[in-house]
């Protein structure tokens, strides 16, 4: 039997491109084509495409010319503008997240030190009511890059929720490591936040998530985000910080800690941390604590594979696991990363879909809520705590 082909093609030429790469090329199930990549710079571009085996292009419109699929692997600031050109060519944007925000007036100048949170959730929510009607005049739909819909543990719990009925009583979950590895996620021009939106967004998509499966499953209806209040901080920037050297701490107007705590429509809740100032890999994980249920979803690190390297070289081309700062002593190492934090699966659940035109678990619905709920989150941070009620589009 002929399997299908989807031509791909990659906008972006660097950590996550790299990754989306991988992951396609481990579809099974369907025959997805990888046409080729352009990034900001030819030179960037076939610095990324040749090793790969891939074609270098100059030109975004050239390669929407040529494929069915884009995957927008491009900062955060640019994801609309790029998506809305694939839906208007319907061509489907797989859109890394998060999926919008709101990234100042367009000048290198803008410090977000200043900038009202009321003005950063309404231009939040414009960008997302501008990509949800580009969806709708589409004959495409946009597909929600959030790996940690496709965890193997949280869909393990997915199918708990769905087989007992349970009902999810309250959820805390983290993301946390030592900085980002973009040279400019400590801008907010660029990111539309700090870690509250860069980090955040993984647990905080996952809790929204469940919840959706909890109504879906019982009646339905999908349980969503009613309000939320939220603390932010700069602990590298507090005055008398001693610095280490172990920590990124070249923030410029982001912070570096958030605490989300978000209660739903059915008076249940989450509470969600994340931050830059966590040694010792990526700290990843979600509790969920139910009527007839718990579970632990450690993502990163977890005991799949332990490790113990008395010499920090031995391990010098072996890959270990994200974000730890030596290979010497006991480690928890990762024998397949990407699957433990659901990147093949993602992909593949996306190009089953596209081939099929079924629904998928991560879709442009939930990337909504998970915006609106944390630029929310922002102006409650604003207002020391306060509860403020969340937009649903």
């Amino acid at each position: 039997m002929n399997k299908p082909k989807i031509r791909a093609g990659i906008v972006g030429a660097r950590f996550a491109a790299n990754f989306h790469v991988d992951a396609i090329r481990r579809v099974y199930g369907t025959d997805p084509e990888i046409v080729g990549v352009v990034s900001r710079s030819m030179e960037t571009a076939k610095a990324f495409a040749e090793p790969r085996g891939l074609d270098a292009f100059d030109d975004l419109d050239a390669l929407l010319g040529e494929i069915d699929v884009l995957h927008v692997c491009v900062p955060a600031y640019a994801h609309e503008a790029v998506a809305i050109k694939a839906l208007e060519r319907g061509v489907t944007p797989i859109i890394e997240k998060p999926f919008t925000g709101y990234f100042g007036d367009g000048s290198e100048t803008f410090d977000a030190r200043s900038m009202p949170r009321q003005e950063a959730l309404d231009g939040a929510l414009d960008g997302v009511k501008r990509l949800l009607e580009a969806e709708a005049a589409s004959s495409a739909r946009i597909l929600y890059a959030e790996n940690w819909v496709y965890v193997p543990a949280i869909q393990k719990e997915r199918e708990i929720l769905e087989k007992t009925g349970a009902q999810i009583l309250w959820m805390h979950g983290e993301e946390a490591h030592s900085g980002s590895h973009s040279p400019v996620y400590g801008l907010w021009r660029f990111g539309g936040g700090g870690s509250l939106i860069g980090k955040g967004c993984h647990p905080l998509t996952a809790a929204l998530y469940l919840k959706r499966v909890e109504g879906r499953a019982r009646d339905g209806n999908p349980i969503r985000p009613a309000a939320i209040t939220a603390r932010t901080h700069d602990l590298t920037r507090v005055e008398g910080y001693i610095d280490a050297g172990h920590i990124r701490t070249d923030y410029d107007d982001v912070e570096d800690f958030s605490m989300q705590h978000v209660t739903f429509t059915d008076g249940t809740i989450a509470t969600i941390f994340a931050s830059e100032v966590v040694m010792g890999g990526i700290h990843n994980w979600l509790e969920v604590v139910a009527n007839n249920h718990r579970t632990v979803c450690n993502i990163n690190p977890n005991t799949a594979m332990q490790t113990f390297n008395p010499v920090h070289e031995n391990f010098d081309d072996i890959y270990v696991v994200e974000k730890i700062e030596t290979k010497q002593g006991w480690a928890m190492t990762a024998p397949d990363e990407d699957f433990t934090t659901g990147f093949p699966q993602e992909i593949e659940a996306f190009y089953r879909a596209i081939t099929s035109g079924g629904p998928v678990e991560s879709d442009s619905s939930l990337a909504a809520d998970a915006v609106a709920t944390m630029y929310a989150g922002y102006l409650s941070a604003e207002r020391k705590g306060a509860e403020v009620p969340i937009t649903l589009l």
